[in-house]
């Protein structure tokens, strides 16, 4: 099996400097030109059976950009959805470390100012790929539509890494990572790809 992870792009957070997690923004001119960008090259490169996408605006709209190119449904899954940031969501970066400064000594399965917890956070990974995985032929190429925070916990989860990983894999706006499953072989093919912007 073939799995594509995909971020979304640009959003107009990204331009306003704010914490976006579950604020849900849309879309920047240029983030709808980099999925554009991105299902062209999908659909020059593979054969897609399946789109699962996050429910949160930025998500969505980049996965409509891939579903209209190949033809295939979009299956949105809360899942997917990006850190639930609790009142954090939305605030200026600045306005939001004065008023809900970060607590470092949080063990994973608590939380401050309504947010999830990690542990939460990383069984909402755990939870999805693992169906993602069971739902699907051995032989598909699936392609998943989600949020950089989220495509952490999916690598940890891939990985097997701990909850409390310290360890970041970043993606860029559109950025595409490719694994395969073969006989519970797991193997990252690439990662971050952003071929099809240049």
């Amino acid at each position: 099996m073939r799995v594509l992870i995909i971020r979304h792009g640009e959003s107009e957070a990204d331009l306003l400097d704010v914490h976006e997690g579950r604020a849900d923004f849309e879309l920047t001119k240029l983030g709808r030109e980099q999925a554009e960008r991105m299902a062209i090259w999908v659909k020059d490169n593979y054969k897609i059976d399946r789109i699962y996408a996050s429910t949160l605006k930025r998500a969505k709209q980049t996965a409509i950009a891939l579903s209209q190119e190949v033809g295939i449904p979009i299956e949105e899954t809360e899942y997917l959805m990006e850190f639930n940031n609790g009142l954090i969501a939305g605030l200026a970066r600045k306005e939001a470390a004065q008023k809900y400064p970060e607590d470092l000594s949080l063990p994973i399965h608590e939380s401050v100012y309504e947010m999830e917890s990690l542990l939460e956070f990383r069984f909402r990974g755990d939870y999805i790929l693992s169906k993602i995985l069971s739902e699907n032929n051995s032989d598909a190429t699936v392609a998943i539509v989600s949020h950089g925070g989220m495509i952490n916990q999916l690598y940890r989860s891939f990985l097997r890494l701990p909850v409390d990983s310290n360890i970041i894999f970043p993606t860029s706006d559109t950025g595409i990572h490719s694994w395969s499953f073969d006989n519970n072989r797991r193997v990252i093919l690439f990662a971050n790809s952003t071929k099809h912007l240049i």
